[in-house]
């Protein structure tokens, strides 16, 4: 399993607090150390306030309006760049190759590519819920038998848990737990699990898919850099 990252409200950007900031008083600024991080706690403002607070923003460098992002921003950002690079493999799938096995111990192309659609279905139980546990996870799913069927379903799973992601900070940092037959395996906070279940997951299988794809001489697009195929 990947290991535990750790989790933290602010984003540390290695910028000091500029000196020349005037924080309006309806702000609560709390010191993050050596570093310089800091976050602020928005109270109940009036409407000069707001502008006091608005002025504020604009003084702000950009780096550090970085502090201000809830996890739940980030973590979309994120999401959002991963499933799109994703959708674009998983689009060029042919269908004339779905029962493709590279080994007998492997998946099938058709079956890599259907758990890959349906891997971002894990946000259900990791942002719903505060523990899983293995003893009642479904059978392995069938594979579909076209890449529409495969597309169609990776685009409902992506909406849906793009919906659920829709959570507070302090339901991010909540310990989650996986356990098997009753028996806790580990904890981690929620957004380290899904990060691990449902992002390094889908990026993990989008590599193999990428070399099932190579083998079969179809173009692998750009994934973090220009492919053998595309720049």
């Amino acid at each position: 399993m990947c290991g535990t990252p750790q989790v933290s409200r602010v984003i540390r950007t290695g910028e000091d607090r500029p000196a020349a900031a005037n924080v309006p008083d309806t702000w609560a600024v709390r010191g993050g150390g050596g570093e310089g991080a800091w976050r602020h706690a928005l109270m109940v403002p009036s409407a000069r306030a707001a502008q006091r607070i608005a002025a504020f923003l604009r003084s702000v460098p950009a780096a550090d309006t970085l502090a201000l992002m809830t996890i739940k921003d980030s973590l979309l950002t994120e999401y959002d760049h991963e499933v799109g690079t994703t959708r674009k493999l998983l689009e060029r799938v042919p269908d004339a190759q779905l029962g493709w096995k590279p080994h007998e111990k492997s998946m099938s192309l058709g079956g890599l590519a259907t758990h890959l659609a349906n891997i971002p279905n894990w946000a259900g139980a990791l942002l719903n819920q505060s523990a899983f546990d293995l003893s009642d996870a479904p059978p392995n799913l069938e594979a579909k038998a076209s890449r529409a069927e495969i597309l169609e379903a990776f685009d409902a799973s992506t909406r849906q848990a793009r919906q659920w992601m829709d959570k507070a900070d302090a339901e991010y940092v909540a310990p989650w737990t996986l356990k098997r037959g009753g028996q806790a395996m580990f904890s981690m906070p929620r957004v380290a699990a899904f990060r691990s279940f449902v992002i390094s997951h889908m990026i993990h299988h989008r590599g193999q898919l990428s070399v099932y794809l190579r083998m079969h001489n179809v173009p692998v697009p750009s994934i973090y850099g220009p492919s053998a195929d595309e720049g």
